[in-house]
Parts: structure tokens; sequence; C-alpha cells
């Protein structure tokens, strides 16, 4: 049984990124980590958190942890946001949903791409 999480990202990064390549987002030189979220409700609750006010479209991978290539470990106490130590290797994204938002840029759920 995989161990599942999500992870966000901009459209237009995710879109534009080599599909063979291993994937680290901008934010990784300086953050040392990727940030994940477990679950689609604190997913939504993040992204209103801190990208409420960007208005580009964002989708949401979900990432199976144990075949990231990378090492990953929970550095909060409740254990809902594993940071990932290293590049997501391809084969470790099992989905790619969008972020669905309403009129004001609120953060309403994931839908499956379609």
């Amino acid at each position: 049984m995989s161990r599942t999480t999500l992870h966000m990202v901009p459209a237009a990064i995710w879109e534009g990124r080599n599909a063979l390549a291993s994937y680290l987002p901008a934010a990784y030189p300086e953050d040392g980590f990727i940030h994940c979220t477990d679950g689609d409700g604190a997913m939504a609750a993040t992204a209103n958190r801190f990208y409420r006010d960007d208005p580009q479209a964002f989708l949401v991978l979900t990432v199976d942890l144990d075949t990231t290539g990378s090492p990953w470990r929970f550095d909060d106490a409740e254990q809902r946001y594993p940071h990932i130590y290293g590049p997501i290797d391809p084969p470790a994204v099992l989905e790619v949903r969008e972020m669905v938002r309403d009129a004001d840029g609120t953060f309403t759920g994931i839908a499956t791409r379609g």
C-alpha cells in the first residue's frame, strides 16, 4: 500500500516541465524541502492561507511518498504536512488534479482534470 500526500504547483510550471525529469519546485533551494499536505480539505485550506491572492491556475499532484526517490518526514507535530527532502521522480506522481476556485479567488476544492 502506498503512502500518498498532495503537493500544489502552478499549472504553468507543471505543464512546462520536462515530463521525464524529476521535479523540484522553484522554492526548493530556499526552503530545502518540498511542501506537501495530507487530505483534500487541508490542501484547500493551505492554498487559501498562502495563495488566495495569486490569480494563476494551480494543480495538485498526488504523490506516492515511498517512490519519490528522496527521503521524507513529518516536521509538524500533527503529522499532516510531509516534507520531501529532494526531487520527486516522475513515477511517484500518481494523479494530477485541478484546484477549484470561486470568482473571488477562494480555493473551494480539487477536481479531476477532464
